[in-house]
């Protein structure tokens, strides 16, 4: 399905096909055990220069989402005066190296004077040499004011863009999060917000950083020839350090990837992607039972030797042998040019000695002063095109910073209010399927076909199969995590597709098979259910006590507090052996030869499955039961007593059957038990199907699968 927020761009996926076994628009390079392709320009853009033409005139379709985040950043009231500092520190600590290089051209004349008059100027040497140091002390007092000024406003700017990237990311559904080009999307856009600078800081800094680069480059050399123009061959020792400086820096074009082309790399040596998992199961310490019980040790390493000799090629990381090949360069007209270049000044200076032996000491001089000067200079430049290059990288980046919050749903949102009357869901929600046939996004396999029935408000519905017959599918459809294929589902009476989206969600509680907990603490876990009582700590114990988990979350350390998975790491050093615990956590000595200087902690709680699930028991017990204001008429349960024992599966089943009232209530299960008995409506399912409907006395009289399955489920407790 194709996304229609923003036109095709020319990095990041599109909408056409990569075929790496084209040879006419793909190049294929062998890389030691590696293969890897790369997309040619097509056409005109493969001529010199014309594709990198094109590439940067297609920034100026980027320009309108840069300057939307300059007015987005110019709106935060608490960045303006930081940001003007900034600016201000930036603009003179780019002149500072012109008015250092002219203060040093004083030297030359008070050499000069000293050589045809043999007198010193003194009063000049004192202005010159206090000026320099003014500016070597101007440029520490630049560089303190820029290094306090930056970071608070790149974490002020960070936060709003974390936000607004948090914000964008939640409001998407299901199957447009799990589409692979919006991933693609968004790992671009939250890669800035993981990292130390913010993009939008980075873009605009390097905007500055050019602005600036350019302001000190055309200082430098207006005052640089100033200096040096009344010398004798001043101009030409100009033009030969630059060259010397410019051979000096390395202008190869390497072996590297374009961000701009599609490209792709795979390894078919089997050799190799054995070794890979080799190396894998020996660092993951959940097979280290399977080796020792198993005695694989020799085994193993025997496997390991003979996979690394028997590689077909070199055996290294894509990107190591990128490296590499990187590195590999062949002699270049331009390289022996550069070692003649880089020897000229000198060889200049030497002859120009010898024709005039009294100018020595001024030619010296000159040389040492347009050696630093190039070299600042060049410096400058490089950084120059440095920064202009990455700038329209900066910029497309920028755009998809802000085109995530363009990205449509694929479950369009419906536009009637519902229900009409809140009071209503006291007595429940009815529930129809009508030849409703559904398969997942990117799977061609149908998962429901024609399924049809209708569960009227306040009953009890149960869903029973084996694993994969479609029961879970029947509980995301009743939500519109996603849309079926084909077919109707009607939510009294009214079509689903046509009733508000939020409006729909507020007045379910659900509970999947593979539900999950947040990196949160308990208590947020449990609150979630019900944001309207999410601070509200007595609310959040009854739901745990109604779930079954508020006894062994006491018994934590931290009780309610504590983390099943802790977001944020500790760092420490130096932690002898004997140290078990650290701040109330277990020390992780594992992490010490990778740790950079520290070590982290082993930040999880480890909790049986069984207490897992009674924590995500609790958590719909917060939402369905406990919430004020929050009118719940439909409760689905998937698989809510998979990892449960016995004693704790017939309570939940107590309770639930005593708390729901007259609320519709609709359980999958590959269990018949408790639950089937008392239901208004039984669905059995297999294959996609379903097979059998009915009540439990009607469903074993018929003598089907159902009571099949049941007698013998029941023969296993007798």
């Amino acid at each position: 399905m194709g996304r229609g927020w923003g036109k095709k761009t020319r990095r990041g996926p599109g909408h056409g096909n990569f075929d790496p076994h084209d040879v006419n628009t793909v190049k294929h390079t062998r890389l030691g055990v590696w293969d890897l392709y790369e997309q040619m320009d097509p056409g005109i853009a493969r001529l010199p220069g014309v594709s990198e033409m094109m590439r940067r005139l297609e920034v100026l379709n980027d320009l309108p989402y840069v300057w939307r985040m300059v007015r987005d950043v110019a709106s935060i009231k608490s960045c303006r005066l930081y940001f003007l500092i900034y600016c201000i520190v930036e603009l003179l600590s780019s002149l500072l190296p012109a008015v250092t290089l002219w203060f040093s051209g004083h030297y030359l004349s008070i050499i000069q004077t000293a050589i045809e008059r043999s007198v010193v100027d003194r009063e000049l040497l004192l202005y010159a040499s206090v000026g320099r140091l003014g500016c070597a002390f101007a440029g520490r007092v630049l560089q303190y004011i820029k290094s306090s000024v930056e970071f608070p406003l790149n974490l002020k700017i960070k936060k709003h863009y974390s936000i607004h990237i948090f914000e964008n990311m939640a409001r998407l559904d299901v199957p447009t999060f799990d589409d692979p080009l919006v991933q693609t999307r968004l790992d671009t856009a939250t890669t800035s917000s993981r990292s130390t600078h913010s993009l939008a800081w980075d873009t605009i800094s390097v905007v500055i950083a050019v602005l600036t680069a350019t302001i000190r480059l055309a200082s430098q050399f207006s005052v640089l020839l100033k200096v040096v123009g009344g010398q004798r061959d001043g101009v030409i020792f100009v033009v030969l350090h630059f060259g010397q400086e410019l051979f000096r820096n390395d202008f190869k074009p390497g072996f590297y990837l374009f961000s701009a082309k599609a490209w792709a790399a795979t390894t078919k040596d089997r050799e190799y992607v054995k070794l890979q998992g080799l190396k894998r199961t020996m660092n993951d310490n959940s097979h280290r039972k399977e080796i020792v019980a198993g005695n694989l040790e020799r085994f193993l390493t025997h496997e390991f030797r003979y996979a690394y000799n028997n590689a077909s090629g070199l055996v290294a990381d894509f990107y190591e042998l990128l490296r590499y090949k990187s590195s590999q360069t062949t002699p270049s007209l331009s390289s022996l040019l550069s070692v003649l270049l880089r020897e000229a000044p000198e060889a200049f200076y030497l002859l120009r000695a010898a024709e005039h032996p009294a100018s020595i000491p001024v030619s010296i001089a000159s040389m040492r002063l347009v050696q630093a000067t190039t070299s600042s200079f060049m410096t400058a430049f490089m950084g120059f095109l440095n920064e202009s290059g990455s700038i329209a990288e900066r910029f497309h980046k920028v755009r998809q910073l802000y085109e995530i919050e363009n990205i449509p749903n694929d479950v369009v949102d419906g536009n009637i209010s519902f229900p009409e009357d809140r009071q209503s869901l006291k007595s429940g929600m009815s529930v129809e399927f009508r030849n409703v046939s559904f398969k997942y996004p990117g799977s061609e396999n149908m998962v429901l076909r024609d399924i049809s029935f209708k569960v009227e408000k306040g009953q009890l519905c149960v869903i029973v199969g084996s694993n994969g017959s479609g029961k879970s599918t029947v509980l995301k459809l009743i939500l519109r995590l996603y849309d079926p294929t084909e077919g109707t589902i009607l939510i009294d009476d009214q079509d689903i597709r046509t009733l508000k989206l939020a409006d729909l969600r507020e007045c379910v509680s659900v509970l999947f098979q593979d539900y999950t907990h947040f990196p949160l603490s308990i208590r947020d876990n449990i609150a979630l259910g019900s944001p309207q009582c999410a601070h509200d700590s007595d609310k959040v114990r009854e739901a745990a006590r109604l779930g079954g988990a508020e006894d062994f979350v006491d018994r934590l350390p931290e009780g309610f507090d504590t983390y099943l998975d802790r977001p944020v790491r500790d760092y420490y050093s130096g932690i002898p052996g004997g140290t078990k615990t650290l701040f109330g956590r277990p020390v992780n000595f594992g992490a010490v030869d990778h740790a950079m200087g520290g070590m982290r902690s082993s930040n999880s709680v480890h909790l049986s499955g069984g207490q897992m699930q009674r924590l995500a028991v609790s958590r719909s017990f917060m939402r369905s039961l406990l919430s004020e204001g929050q009118d719940i008429g439909l409760l689905l349960f998937d698989e809510p007593s998979a990892a449960l024992d016995p004693t704790a599966e017939h309570d939940l089943f107590v309770r639930l059957k005593n708390l729901r009232g007259q609320k519709t209530m609709i359980f999958s299960s590959h269990r018949f038990g408790q639950l089937t008995r008392p239901a208004d409506l039984i669905l059995y399912m297999n294959d996609s199907e379903i097979v059998e409907a009915g009540n439990h006395v009607g469903l074993m009289r018929q003598g089907g699968e159902y009571a099949r399955l049941w007698n013998l489920q029941a023969q296993a407790f007798l």
